[in-house]
């Protein structure tokens, strides 16, 4: 029975080990809240090596002072490691009444040196409560409770899935306090509460790694989406319509105003798009679409661009359809004598179409699946295509002829249904 003791009191000391090893290789963890676990893990291996000792106390001869300073320091660490707890749930706040409750509950236990209020060992090392003797527990269940509200509270507004990890936790603990009540062996080498607490660790880093995977994967969504948005603004574009503005104000300040608001929407649309991570009404980039056109026309008077939009109920992601048109102009048509670009939308079957025809240049299509520079923006505007909206996008282009690309987005549901 004692090796099997041995072995579990090793099996948990083993894994917390393994964890402080994760936790000091994590590169998602933050270094404040590695710290935090580092120390809360620290605290609970002083636990087990405590209930060992106190164990051990008990069964030999009468060591007073020994066994009391023990568990002096048992009862006090565990309401300290539920506020450790507190950092993670809520890293942003103090919780100076809870330590003050944490520094309460410690001295209350210290006047077993010295008198009998709390506890004492009698002179045949029995040990034996005195009228505050639930001092430790009641301020631990109270911090518990605490505890239960900062995981609902402080995420509340996170998916429900991702509360479950603290509450669990918060009432696996709970059944330890229960559970080591109802103990009845007059030797317990490991509490079940120190046991809770030492899984409670594992659970927390899990929960913390999963957290910040995904607050990583966020931030690198929005440095796609700022990237996305700045190969949009093309300095040379800036510049050059800057030069429009500047001599149209002299030529012709009407134009010049329009320009410049036209100018303004166009730039404000591409900002605006930062704080859009999922997908904007097909109106919307039309009309930002609109505002870059009227720019390049004023430019270039022989571009043309043509409307034809027999479907608009649909949405697809921001800067897609003007980085398109934004292509061909550039690459296509702005070197012909009459450049024509038709913008077409309608709904095909199962699926709205968007389809933007050029007689440009004409390129070589398999450019685009290779490493040149001209066309990452329709690289980028493809995969976003796929990966928020499940469609798909085809280029057709033949060199000399012109350049035809095809945007199918699949109807949502509840237009399928009314089609029905």
């Amino acid at each position: 029975m004692a090796g099997e003791k041995i072995f579990f009191i090793a099996f948990i000391l083993f894994l917390l080990i393994g964890l402080i090893i994760s936790i000091l290789n994590d590169p998602y963890i933050r270094r404040r809240h590695k710290k935090t676990l580092l120390l809360i893990i620290g605290l609970c291996v002083s636990l087990i090596l405590q209930n060992y000792i106190e164990d051990t106390l008990a069964a030999g001869q009468t060591r007073w002072l020994a066994r009391t300073i023990s568990s002096i320091y048992g009862y006090a660490v565990r309401p300290a490691i539920i506020v450790l707890v507190y950092s993670i749930l809520a890293p942003k706040k103090r919780f100076l009444p809870a330590w003050i409750l944490v520094g309460i509950n410690a001295l209350v236990h210290m006047t077993a040196l010295f008198s009998q209020l709390c506890f004492w060992i009698d002179d045949a090392n029995h040990w034996h409560g005195g009228p505050l003797r639930y001092c430790c527990l009641s301020v631990s269940i109270v911090l518990l409770i605490y505890m239960l509200y900062l995981s609902v509270h402080e995420h509340r507004h996170e998916h429900i899935l991702e509360t479950i990890i603290p509450i669990l936790t918060v009432v696996m603990i709970l059944v330890s306090i229960w559970m080591d009540g109802q103990a009845t062996e007059s030797r317990q080498p490991i509490a079940y509460l120190t046991v809770a607490m030492s899984f409670s660790c594992v659970f927390y880093y899990i929960w913390l790694h999963l957290k910040f995977v995904q607050d990583h994967e966020e931030d690198l969504k929005a440095q796609q989406r700022i990237k996305i948005m700045m190969s949009q603004i093309q300095p040379h574009f800036l510049y050059n319509t800057l030069s429009t503005i500047q001599v149209l104000c002299h030529t012709d300040p009407e134009k010049a105003a329009e320009v410049t608001g036209n100018f303004s929407s166009y730039l404000r649309r591409n900002l605006s798009s930062l704080d859009e991570p999922g997908l904007i009404s097909f109106e919307k980039e039309l009309e930002h679409t609109k505002a870059y056109v009227q720019i390049e026309e004023t430019r270039f008077p022989n571009i043309h661009v043509r409307y034809d939009i027999q479907d608009s109920d649909f949405s697809l992601p921001p800067l897609t359809l003007q980085p398109i048109v934004e292509n061909a102009i550039r690459h296509g048509v702005r070197i012909r004598d009459e450049g024509i670009i038709d913008v077409i939308t309608l709904q095909l079957g199962s699926c709205h179409e968007v389809l933007i025809r050029d007689n440009g240049v004409g390129f070589d299509a398999e450019a685009v699946r290779a490493a040149d520079r001209s066309h990452v923006g329709l690289r980028n505007v493809q995969s976003r295509i796929e990966s928020m909206c499940g469609g798909t996008m085809l280029i057709d282009s033949r060199v000399g002829e012109g350049t035809t690309v095809i945007i199918r987005i699949p109807l949502r549901k509840e237009n399928q249904e009314e089609k029905i």
